[in-house]
C-alpha cells in the first residue's frame, strides 16, 4: 500500500526538527529519519497502529514513536499520515481535527 505524507504532517516534522536542532542538528536529522522509518512500516502493516482515542473512528490510527504520535488515516488505496504531535497533546478540545483536513 502507498504511504502519503500530508503537508500539515510535513510541517509538523519541520517544527519538531527545528526544535531539536536548537540543541543538536545531527540528532534532529536522525530523529526525523527514524519517524519516516517507523511510518514506512505501515505500507506492509497499515493496521499496526492503535485507533486514536479522540477520533472514535477505526480508520484513524496512530503509531507511538519516542513520545510522539504519528497519526494517520487508512484509505482504500493508501495510508495518509495527517500529523505528528507530542504524545502529551490531547486533540479532544481541538475544533478542527487533523484527520478532518484534506
Amino acid at each position: 500500500m502507498r504511504l502519503e505524507w500530508t503537508d500539515p504532517a510535513l510541517d509538523a516534522l519541520e517544527g519538531i526538527r527545528d526544535y531539536i536542532a536548537k540543541d543538536s542538528p545531527y540528532y534532529a536529522r536522525r530523529f526525523i529519519e527514524r519517524i519516516f522509518d517507523a511510518a514506512g512500516k505501515l505500507q506492509d502493516h497499515p493496521r499496526m497502529g492503535r485507533p486514536v482515542p479522540e477520533a472514535d473512528r477505526d480508520d484513524v490510527r496512530e503509531l507511538i514513536y519516542q513520545g510522539y504520535r504519528i497519526i494517520y488515516r487508512t484509505l482504500p488505496d493508501r495510508i495518509q499520515v495527517v500529523t505528528v504531535i507530542h504524545g502529551s497533546r490531547n486533540l479532544a478540545g481541538e475544533e478542527i481535527k487533523p484527520w478532518e483536513v484534506g
